[in-house]
């Protein structure tokens, strides 16, 4: 029977791009991590507005007053809030774009850095 170059039916054209893969392992990892990390920042912060509020109005006076000291303790932590929900959005899209790239990439698996090497089993290793 005769070969013939080129792709049979039943393989896909993979498109190689390891630039982008090289990448997306350690955008997923760090992405994930930024991810926890923001949310237990927003958390933290939930609670402290939380107090804040409740000591302000132990003393008989609404949080939600138009008051200035009223207004600083509910801007108190505006910045933080939303520069954690900013980098919780772009730490999930980072996160996203890693899983989709390793998914659409998973039967490519390029070893490059154990091109000549031998497979190794236990028997080798313990000298038998």
């Amino acid at each position: 029977m005769e070969e013939r170059a080129g792709l049979q039916p039943s393989e896909q054209p993979h498109p190689n791009h390891p630039g982008l893969v090289k990448f997306a392992r350690p955008a997923l990892i760090a992405g994930a991590a930024v991810a926890v990390v923001c949310t237990a920042l927003l958390v933290i912060i939930f609670f402290l507005d939380t107090f804040n509020a409740t000591v302000y109005s132990v003393g008989g006076k609404n949080i939600q007053d138009a008051t200035d000291e009223a207004r600083e303790i509910r801007d108190l932590y505006a910045g933080a809030r939303l520069g954690g929900i900013i980098l919780l959005v772009v730490s999930l899209l980072a996160a996203a774009a890693g899983a989709v790239i390793l998914y659409l990439q998973r039967g490519n698996a390029v070893d490059e850095g154990n091109e000549g090497d031998e497979d190794v089993d236990f028997d080798d290793l313990a000298g038998r």
